[in-house]
């Protein structure tokens, strides 16, 4: 009997989704929603994987979250598979805070939490209600579940968590380093760990997009991760920063008059790849490289440095390092990123196999040499499913 999950992840201006059903982890049905809250009309892009497949599109007006939802829905009306069926519907939400360790039944009450801590993602977690409070009035009949990008980073040890400021500042403001991607770098530690055949490894998870992040893992659990309150922090990224030195802030604004917005809209739209080479596109990042282009290789380097930085002081923390994962887009598919970053671990015994690392595929692999002392893996994540799989064991226990 099928058990399939609708998964929401709800932008701004978009809506991703995906129908899985849950009983043998079949992708039924994707789609995407574009152009909510714009002045032309926007775009709903429906995929059907069973039954009868097919490729649906429209155009239509979309002045909000609820409206764009209700054309969602019909395109299964009208085009299957039977939204009727589902037994749950899962939500991509940003920031949980401190509040949400775990998958969570929405109530009002959840609702009114969120917004609550919607100061701590301003741009993303009210899209997240939106979506919310528009699901919940249109597929009423059955539970609606948030997933929490912050939730597996929850429970860090206090000493990776806090930042060193005042201690009544930061309890006021909920100043403290909270994470994101938290549901892929679950998603993949676990993957490992099957793929390993252990649940004591000590792991470090690098998740490669446009934005990324790093986790220290030991024997399942977080100790630490790159993203800090925002997901500015940490490793350098498509166009955020990443770490920097927090006078810049004050040197902008003093050397030319640049504010908060403009200053927080530098390190997050125009810095990073962006702005060390002029591309966001790892792809286009090597093809410059391979055209002789200096800035381009300064760019990789800076890139290669922060996270072989990363991934030595987390080796620290664990107290030790049985396998590096690579994931997400870049993680997932340039070859050459892992042979450079790996290149720079020789001290712990890692040993890539230059072949292997070389083929592309979208099947879990290990690209370390047979003597590495350290395995090296490529696991592509599969945020939906690890949403979906966590809805069910919520479901299963209530």
């Amino acid at each position: 009997m099928p058990k399939p999950i609708l998964v929401l992840n709800c932008g701004s201006s978009s809506i991703k989704y995906q129908m899985i059903d849950t009983e043998g982890e079949e992708l039924l049905a994707k789609g995407l929603v574009q152009k909510i809250g714009d002045t032309k009309p926007g775009t709903i892009d429906h995929e059907v994987l069973t039954g009868e497949p097919g490729e649906y599109h429209i155009d239509q007006q979309l002045p909000d979250h609820e409206t764009a939802l209700a054309g969602v829905f019909q395109m299964f009306r009208d085009h299957g598979p039977n939204l009727d069926a589902t037994i749950a519907v899962a939500h991509r939400t940003v920031h949980g805070g401190d509040r949400f360790a775990a998958p969570t039944l929405i109530t009002d009450e959840v609702v009114d939490t969120l917004i609550e801590l919607s100061p701590l993602a301003p741009l993303h977690n009210p899209p997240g209600i939106a979506g919310i409070k528009a699901a919940r009035k249109l597929l009423g009949n059955v539970p609606h579940i948030g997933i929490f990008d912050t939730a597996f980073f929850v429970n860090l040890p206090a000493d990776a968590y806090t930042y060193a400021l005042d201690t009544e500042l930061a309890s006021k403001t909920r100043l403290r380093k909270y994470g994101f991607h938290g549901t892929s770098h679950q998603f993949v530690s676990q993957e490992v760990a099957k793929f390993l055949g252990r649940d004591d490894l000590k792991q470090i998870v690098c998740h490669l997009g446009n934005g990324a992040s790093i986790s220290a893992v030991d024997s399942g659990h977080a100790i630490d991760t790159s993203m800090g309150l925002t997901p500015l922090a940490g490793l350098v990224m498509g166009t955020r920063s990443g770490d920097i030195d927090p006078g810049v802030m004050g040197y902008l604004h003093r050397e030319l008059g640049m504010d908060v917005d403009a200053v927080d809209a530098e390190l997050n739209k125009r810095s990073g790849l962006l702005g060390l080479t002029g591309h966001t596109d790892m792809r286009d990042v090597r093809a410059a490289i391979d055209a002789g282009d200096e800035r381009a290789r300064l760019g990789m380097d800076v890139y290669t440095h922060r996270l072989a930085f990363y991934i030595g002081g987390y080796a620290t923390l664990l107290g030790g390092l049985d396998a590096i994962t690579f994931t997400a887009g870049v993680g997932e598919n340039a070859a050459e990123v892992r042979s450079e970053v790996c290149a720079r671990l020789g001290i712990f015994g890692v040993e890539l196999d230059e072949e292997a690392n070389k083929v592309r595929s979208k099947q879990a692999r290990l690209v370390s040499t047979p003597g590495s002392k350290v395995a090296v893996l490529v696991v592509p994540t599969n945020e939906e499913l690890a949403m979906a799989r966590q809805s069910v064991e919520l479901l299963a226990a209530n």
